[in-house]
């Protein structure tokens, strides 16, 4: 446990360190870190798009008739829009993104990372004088910062759309009320808040993920454990944040 504490504390450090470079421009990025960083944000970013877009598409239309079932019972049919809404913007939107990406790129990460500090590959860095958080780690959270917003808000968009679709096709909603519903119920406010609880799972990820790679010793059978451990961890704190943002959201509404 003191261990992983340290490791991680030496992780938020550089990454600290990093991003303070990055604002002073203290520093000219060199070829390969832009071409890690568009590999990162490609891979993470497009290379997700079918499975989040997917997954929005089904949860949208699960929401849809959910609502509608209970909906119709008091005659409020045209209120599926705004439950659809606001369930994908503020809470599913950016937590089934952020789960998407925890097993997705989250598990990547650990193995990556694991592989190289078993094969002492990440000492090797060290002795070249290459600091192994700005080569490895800075560049995968940078870019989950970056995507994890932009997925959400794809992965919103593409729900409410499926959602929307099928109301019109299935529910025999308008689909002309159902996205003015959505448009006149939902606000800023609203989408800035699953984005930043987007954003912070993302970080979750990426700091969880390479403190469990950072930490593999044992050989190859521990690069399998510790991509396990980092895929649960993760799904543990983003459930745990997405408790304290949606509280603290509710105390500040």
């Amino acid at each position: 446990m003191g261990e992983a504490v340290g490791v991680l504390l030496g992780l938020v450090n550089g990454l600290v360190r990093c991003l303070s470079l990055s604002l002073t421009r203290r520093y000219r990025t060199k070829p390969y870190q832009r071409a890690l960083a568009w590999e990162h944000l490609s891979w993470i970013g497009a290379d997700s798009l079918p499975i989040v877009s997917i997954i929005a598409a089904c949860t949208g239309i699960i929401l849809a008739l959910q609502s509608a079932i209970q909906l119709e019972k008091v005659g409020a049919l045209s209120y599926v829009a705004n439950l659809v809404g606001y369930s994908l913007v503020t809470e599913l939107g950016p937590l089934l993104t952020a789960l998407i990406l925890a097993g997705r790129a989250g598990a990547a990460f650990t193995a990556e990372i694991a592989t190289m500090k078993i094969s002492e590959e990440i000492d090797a860095l060290n002795v070249m004088g290459i600091d192994p958080v700005r080569f490895l780690v800075w560049p995968k959270f940078a870019a989950m910062l970056v995507m994890v917003p932009v997925l959400t808000l794809w992965g919103d968009f593409v729900g409410i759309m499926a959602g929307g679709v099928f109301s019109a096709t299935a529910l025999g909603l308008s689909g002309k009320v159902y996205f003015e519903q959505t448009a006149s119920f939902l606000q800023v406010s609203d989408v800035m808040s699953g984005l930043v609880k987007s954003a912070a799972f993302g970080m979750a990820i990426t700091l969880i993920s390479c403190t469990q790679g950072m930490l593999a010793r044992e050989g190859a059978a521990d690069v399998g454990r510790r991509t396990t451990m980092a895929v649960v961890q993760s799904i543990f704190i983003m459930i745990l944040l997405d408790l304290f943002f949606t509280a603290l959201n509710y105390v500040l509404r």
